[in-house]
């Protein structure tokens, strides 16, 4: 779904509505109105709807009321605008947009502002193009952002790439709203002409440029946003999100599965006392089991809350603010004539608990339950399938770490993870060397971490270490790996992560985990290696399964499976594995293993 047009037929029929000289189709009465423009609640209100847009927003109702409008009577309940996620990656819900959209309406999620490079990596062009089909057919408005950066940088190994004619091509379709995340800040800070030429289209054209502009501060800072890039998500501390918003950046607070940056960027309104225009809520990537189990962006408005924001700017920072930001705050984003009719109604303000969900004035979902399904027997179209392209089979010699000594020790860098948050640590830590290779150490919790391309037929792989997995057994293997989506193995043992990596192969793309040479569980994502078309119940048992197989081995990680996805991600400090070895993203260059 998009936005519909306000052209001149609907308008004369919103004017006569708010007249009383047509009636209404539906009214809401007796709400406690959420007005996200003067930042108060206001009793006793009702809302009429005509043609999916309000008409009407007051007391006194009975012009609006005729023989067929439709009543619903809200008294000691609060509606509010409809829930807007200010960025989000719909392919970490492992569903397809179709898919999410059903998995999110019971959450009051009626908007989404999507980038979709996940899938763009996979198959450039035709994927965004699936994203914009599925968009226009879905129940929730999914706004596309093109994708800036495929690949992330020009060291990634990708199954594609969007040039800048590319770029432009996706920017001049009229369904799309702007440029996606500019990851490469290396290439915006060097002026490099590909980057520099995207950002210049989208200005050209009236479309936002999204930023990811983690731990950039001072003179680097200013220069990226001096680029005109406005907005960024990657904050994990409360003085960047001050910094940034100062200078005039929109500012996405984050709080997704794996990454939970809010407990520290709050700050920044509670302790700071910064206004909150310039902030958003964003989720970036959350997983299907927290989507069903938590929520989604009323779980973020609820956890803010609870943090110390006051309920009214909560609600702010997931409404009006972000449709302020994307320029759609002319039909979105507030409670008002002539806006869309996208509404919730709580039971509570501070618990934030949904019970309706309106979108264009139509109820979708009603106490946590979508009345809106993806049709029944979906299947994605054929060229999204079958998109895993190893030709041989990979070995367990694959994942061995050749050591510059014979026996003893040596010195090398270790990927460190830091729970719960997308940057890593660069660890210099002594290892065990046995024969001339270098052997995990499961009491010190250094395992083997490797990425295999998955595009070219040769399987090239890369080796590495990390510390922070805890396992003490067994191989977990995935084909989301950000945001090549290469295929990403941690293990103890170099026969389970073959064993893990294989079966990932064999099914097209998924989450597996091996333990003793056997699959103990696996996730099935056929869809460009990343996606799943199954119903989401079927996709959270599944999830359910592997999650629990990664803690038996000892997996402290709320998110194993969505840490060891980010890993290959280098385009975040500070050490990171790719398929030709181990990448500094601090220096921006290949580094050896060995420190």
């Amino acid at each position: 779904m998009y936005i519909s047009e306000l052209n001149a037929g609907i308008m004369r029929e919103l004017v006569l509505t708010a007249l009383g000289k047509l009636k209404a189709d539906l009214v809401l009465k007796n709400a406690s109105l959420v007005n996200v423009y003067t930042s108060e609640v206001i009793e006793n209100i009702s809302i009429g709807i005509k043609n999916g847009r309000i008409a009407y927003v007051g007391e006194n109702i009975k012009h609006l009321i005729g023989s067929s409008t439709q009543v619903i009577d809200v008294k000691g309940m609060y509606v509010t605008p409809g829930f807007m996620d200010s960025h989000i990656h719909i392919e970490s819900s492992m569903l397809t947009p179709l898919g999410f959209s059903e998995a999110v309406l019971p959450h009051g999620t009626t908007a989404v502002f999507v980038d979709p490079h996940e899938i763009a990596n996979v198959l450039g062009v035709k994927g965004v193009e699936f994203f914009i089909k599925e968009a226009l057919e879905a129940p929730i408005r999914i706004f596309i952002n093109v994708p800036s950066c495929v690949p992330s940088t020009p060291e990634d190994t990708t199954g594609a790439i969007l040039g800048y004619k590319e770029v432009e091509h996706l920017l001049k379709n009229p369904y799309t709203i702007g440029l996606a995340e500019v990851m490469d800040f290396y290439g915006v800070l060097a002026l490099r002409e590909d980057i520099i030429r995207k950002i210049e289209a989208a200005h050209k054209l009236g479309k936002v440029v999204d930023g990811h502009a983690p731990s950039l501060s001072g003179k680097y800072l200013q220069a990226y946003i001096a680029a005109g890039i406005s907005s960024d998500h990657e904050s994990i501390k409360a003085e960047e999100v001050i910094e940034k918003a100062r200078l005039g950046m929109y500012v996405m607070l984050r709080e997704g599965s794996a990454w939970r940056d809010l407990a520290k960027t709050v700050k920044a309104i509670t302790e700071g006392k910064i206004d909150t225009r310039m902030l958003l809520l964003a989720s970036d990537d959350r997983n299907p089991y927290n989507i069903v189990h938590e929520g989604h962006m009323d779980y973020l408005i609820r956890k803010i809350i609870s943090l110390g924001v006051d309920p009214i700017k909560a609600i702010q920072m997931a409404t009006l603010n972000i449709a302020l930001r994307f320029k759609v705050d002319d039909h979105l984003g507030g409670i008002a004539p002539g806006k869309l009719a996208d509404m919730v109604v709580l039971d509570s303000l501070d618990k934030v608990n949904v019970k309706m969900v309106f979108i264009d004035g139509k109820l979708l979902a009603k106490e946590g339950k979508p009345l809106w399904h993806v049709p029944e027997g979906y299947k994605a179209p054929k060229h999204l399938y079958e998109t895993i392209n190893i030709k041989r089979k990979i070995s367990p010699e694959d994942f061995k770490i050749k050591a510059p000594i014979v026996e003893g020790s040596v010195k090398v860098k270790v990927i460190g993870i830091v729970p719960e948050k997308a940057v890593t640590k660069k660890l210099i830590m002594n290892i065990h060397v046995k024969n001339g290779y270098v052997l995990s150490e499961i009491k010190r919790d250094i395992l083997k971490i490797a990425m295999i391309e998955r595009y070219s037929g040769n399987g090239r792989v890369g080796v590495g270490l990390v510390h922070g997995f805890g396992f003490k057994y067994g191989a977990l293997a995935s084909s989301i790996a950000h945001d090549s989506h290469n295929i990403l193995i941690v293990g103890v043992s170099e026969k389970d992560m073959a064993t893990a990596a294989n079966k990932v192969i064999e099914i097209g793309g998924g989450i597996v985990f091996a333990a003793d040479g056997k699959i103990r569980a696996a996730v099935e994502l056929p869809i460009a290696g990343i996606l799943s078309d199954k119903p989401v119940k079927e996709v959270v048992e599944e999830l359910e399964k592997l999650t629990l197989e990664t803690k038996k081995a000892g997996s402290k990680l709320s998110e194993p499976y969505m840490t060891l996805s980010i890993l290959g991600l280098i385009v975040i400090p500070e050490l990171r594995i790719t398929d030709k070895g181990l990448f500094d993203v601090v220096n921006n260059k290949f580094t050896s293993l060995f420190a």
